[in-house]
């Protein structure tokens, strides 16, 4: 969920597929060699697998062999209609799929990266089918987490504007950035409007109507906290201290009920990890599951 382009993300290096799921087709994009890495971006408006992680392909393709599904509703893929979000959570829906994509490209066991709403799916997926989750990443994760602070987050409101009350418009985005990053300011006016310019797709706006209203209607994201103990594989988190979209005291409940669970805390470091402190980021996240590998 990054606020800008890349010359990475046009790398001749990328190999982009579609595939056809049951649900409506998914796209992907992937580089490297090794050991599976399968990286889920957040759910900002704008949000895409290569947006999300472009600036980290450099130093993370050179061990892994990195899948990057968009998820449904954004990216390439395919948009789920208000029937699908009244049937299952987008959560449940972005599970389905992503099975069947990693059925489809013959990946059996894999390791799982996942930031924010990407970070809900990571869980899910990671419960769902312990058996082929080899490692797990969670970069401040939707679902699994229990604040102790009101809601929705400060964060969270950013994003339900930005589409709501006349439509996005840079201002709203250079808001919405404000609140995803600890220091702002390194993220200057061409910044805003790259990324306000990337979240203009007509079909994804009508999306975020219907998946906020979906949000509301299921009272938030799924309690996935409830089933924690499900997940089997080494599970490193990492969280900005100062992160305003899903905060860091929410996380007491991951650490006390994931069975092998060890966590990384950046201070000076807002929801956007992979970003704002991306060489830590790259190191630790390639320490960790290269050990497991």
């Amino acid at each position: 969920m990054t606020a800008t382009e890349s010359p990475a993300q046009q790398d001749a290096s990328l190999i982009h597929h579609t595939v056809s799921t049951s649900l409506g087709e998914i796209a992907v994009a992937e580089a490297g060699s090794g050991p599976v890495l399968v990286m889920l971006h957040g759910g900002g408006p704008g949000a895409s697998g290569v947006s999300n992680y472009h600036q980290n392909l450099p130093a993370l393709t050179g061990r892994f062999r990195v899948i990057l599904p968009d998820q449904p509703g954004f990216g390439g893929s395919y948009r789920p209609t208000e029937a699908d979000l009244d049937e299952r959570s987008i959560t449940e829906i972005t599970v389905d799929a992503l099975y069947q994509v990693l059925d489809a490209l013959g990946i059996g066991r894999f390791h799982l990266l996942g930031n924010s709403l990407g970070g809900a799916a990571a869980i899910a997926m990671a419960q769902a089918r312990p058996e082929r989750v080899t490692g797990l990443v969670l970069m401040a994760p939707g679902g699994g987490w229990l604040p102790f602070g009101p809601t929705p987050t400060e964060g969270q409101k950013e994003m339900f504007r930005y589409y709501n009350g006349g439509g996005p418009t840079e201002k709203k985005m250079a808001n919405f950035i404000r609140t995803m990053v600890f220091d702002h300011e390194q993220f200057g006016a061409d910044v805003v409007k790259a990324r306000y310019e990337a979240s203009l797709d007509d079909s994804h706006i009508a999306f975020y109507h219907r998946y906020n209203a979906a949000f509301g209607k299921r009272h938030g994201m799924d309690p996935l906290w409830r089933d924690l103990d499900r997940i089997t594989a080494p599970t490193l988190l990492l969280w900005g201290r100062d992160d305003r979209t899903i905060t860091l005291d929410g996380a007491q409940i991951m650490l006390r009920n994931i069975r092998d669970v060890q966590m990384h805390v950046f201070g000076n470091c807002g929801h956007w990890v992979q970003l704002e402190r991306a060489r830590e980021f790259e190191r630790l996240v390639g320490d960790f599951l290269g050990d497991l590998s």
